[in-house]
């Protein structure tokens, strides 16, 4: 059998070695030391933001931010129904009530229409996600928080180095957050960052990060905080990372630039888009399946030659936590992309061989099923 080609990995390319040794050698391997606070200074640089603050990862990020702007309970968030677990999660976290829009069933992002339905009184905030890397509508989700006086947030766990109209996704909300965990664009192994141009919010999520602790009074805690803190390990991973950064988004802009050029042209299959004013990171390069295709047999034959693949993230709507935020009218787009979603291996180390390799097992899944 050929070699197994992996949905994603970390390509640790640079300095992560060299300064995780430094790390163990000056004994600074907890939350304190250099390599936390030169990684959040890049970080504001890459994102063109005033502030960033690292936490123990993405799930964690949404969940500080959010606290910062005093969501909790009575409030309600808006996100979209076509997302991974933790963006909803954080809001329950909040004692919040999730709102969930249906999302465009192009670039497969929330959709701006359905959330001004859907946006009311007790909106405290939207939370619009860049899935899989490709930049949601943020003018239309922005114009519409200010008729509502709600902060916008932006999910950008999976779309490090995205533009929307030449801004660097990270800097178009009130604040946003980014994981790296392991098969994210760049990584630390587990982490996230939230990164503002907002000093108060910034100062927010740095002191509930720390367990809420009162820095000039050691032990002495006036509220209730969590222990969400980045080691400076991770941290110096991601420094390494970071200097590479350039690269890595570059990577996954080739590789989907291959898919493009090998993926079948066969009518069972949708490609991604790229609308012209956003720059898709391309975190992952997915695809969507006619419903006239079994997408567990498509995804049972690539394993049994050697390509790992992932299904899209159910709906929201759909999961025993959530059933009871079931819309009146169901988020039919949604649902649909979810059904017929596929991510296929997308990691910086992808050659074009093995691309083409991809597409010509797909292809070949896809006509022996018909």
């Amino acid at each position: 059998m050929s070699e197994q080609i992996p949905v994603s990995a970390p390509a640790l390319v640079g300095n992560e070695k060299e300064y995780v040794i430094d790390c163990i050698e000056s004994t600074w391997i907890s939350s304190k030391g250099k390599y936390v606070d030169e990684f959040e200074r890049g970080f504001a640089e890459f994102c063109g933001t005033s502030h960033a603050v690292t936490c123990a990862n993405g799930t964690t990020a949404l969940h500080l931010v959010l606290e910062a702007f005093g969501i909790g309970s009575g409030d309600s968030v808006i996100v979209p129904d076509l997302t991974f677990v933790s963006t909803a999660n954080a809001v329950r976290y909040c004692d919040a009530e999730p709102v969930f829009a249906d999302v465009d069933p192009e670039t497969w992002n929330i959709d701006p229409e359905h959330v001004a339905e859907l946006a009311d009184q007790d909106t405290a905030a939207i939370l619009p996600v860049h899935l899989y890397g490709h930049p949601a509508p943020m003018d239309e989700i922005t114009a519409i928080a200010n008729e509502h006086d709600a902060v916008v947030i932006e999910d950008a766990a999976e779309a490090h180095g995205a533009q929307y109209k030449g801004e660097t996704v990270g800097s178009l909300g009130d604040a946003a957050i980014f994981s790296f965990y392991g098969n994210k664009i760049i990584t630390t192994g587990e982490g996230g960052m939230v990164v503002t141009d907002d000093p108060d919010v910034s100062a927010r999520v740095r002191h509930l990060k720390d367990l809420a602790m009162d820095q000039s009074q050691r032990y002495y805690f006036e509220e209730i905080g969590y222990n969400y803190r980045m080691t400076n390990m991770q941290a110096a991973i991601g420094c390494a990372q970071l200097e590479d950064i350039d690269w890595h988004c570059e990577r996954r802009r080739n590789i989907a630039s291959l898919y493009n050029k090998h993926l079948p042209d066969l009518p069972e299959i949708t490609a991604p888009v790229e609308r012209s004013w956003a720059d898709h990171a391309y975190w992952i390069y997915s695809i969507i399946l006619d419903d006239s295709v079994d997408r567990r047999r498509i995804r049972d034959a690539l394993d049994e030659a050697g390509i790992e693949t992932r299904p899209f993230f159910p709906p929201m709507t759909s999961l025993p936590p959530y059933e009871a935020y079931q819309p009146e009218t169901p988020n039919e787009i949604a649902d649909s992309l979810s059904k017929g979603g596929i991510n296929l291996p997308t990691w910086a180390k992808l050659d074009e061989g093995d691309v083409k390799r991809v597409c010509e097992e797909l292809e070949t899944a896809i006509r022996q099923g018909r």
